[in-house]
């Protein structure tokens, strides 16, 4: 789990006959240790820490540095040129749509006063909802604990959630990615609240690869308070089941 406070924050697509439906690919091993200078060490973990929070404006620069450094070591090589496709897509969909995400979510009603109880799933039913809608509460990240009972009673519940992906692993056969409301603001390093991220776990041994568009995720979610080094790093996750565009 990457540490979304102070480390860091579906899709190949087919389409036959109009229906989309998601391409999972083997997953990649992880990469072999290694023993760069600090110096290179030290690019490396600042541009890592920004890819994975999703400030793709500053991890670019990083990234271009590090591609420069490897261009004679091809397997070091393609690894960086990949995630700095992925930065210059996100940072080209969040210019050309910087209200992306937004329209779609509905007022921050979040105070105990304001917002509205989910209901009690019902059996067989998948339910349809937006990012923010699923965590309009006021959360206190530093502490947790305060979860409203019936946010916790949706854990195990089948969900259908749109939002932008934000690869968490590396930039392809990702096998774990972030669902946001917004990729705009993420792109210039604003991190979307905890109870508006949910952390998307593709199926074991299975991977996908990167889109930058509007996807609609299908999944059993959890709910969860997990921590990391004593922080709270996530409180919603997706068993992933599958991914479509999301509708326009």
């Amino acid at each position: 789990m990457k540490h979304w406070t102070t480390k860091a924050l579906i899709a190949a697509c087919l389409f036959t006959g109009g229906a989309a439906i998601p391409v999972f690919v083997n997953a990649a091993p992880p990469p072999a240790a290694d023993n760069n200078p600090p110096s290179t060490a030290q690019l490396e973990i600042r541009a890592n820490q920004s890819f994975n929070r999703g400030e793709y404006n500053t991890a670019l620069p990083i990234l271009k540095k590090l591609a420069e450094q490897f261009k004679d070591e091809p397997a070091r090589l393609g690894p960086i040129q990949e995630k700095i496709r992925v930065c210059e897509k996100g940072l080209a969909a969040a210019k050309a749509d910087p209200n992306a995400g937004a329209a779609k979510t509905p007022g921050d009603a979040t105070s105990a006063e304001a917002r509205k109880p989910h209901p009690a799933p019902k059996a067989g039913e998948t339910m349809e909802m937006t990012i923010k809608e699923l965590g309009n509460f006021e959360y206190d990240q530093e502490h947790g604990g305060n979860i409203p009972a019936d946010v916790r009673k949706l854990g195990g519940a089948k969900v259908r959630l749109r939002g932008f992906m934000i690869p968490m692993d590396q930039a392809e056969n990702i096998t774990q990615f972030a669902l946001v409301p917004s990729l705009f603001a993420c792109c210039f390093g604003q991190p979307p609240q905890i109870q508006h991220t949910i952390v998307a776990d593709c199926p074991k041994g299975k991977a996908v690869g990167y889109c930058p568009d509007e996807i609609m995720v299908e999944g059993t979610l959890k709910v969860e308070e997990k921590k990391d080094d004593g922080y709270i790093v996530s409180i919603f996750s997706v068993e992933v089941t599958s991914v479509k565009p999301a509708p326009k």
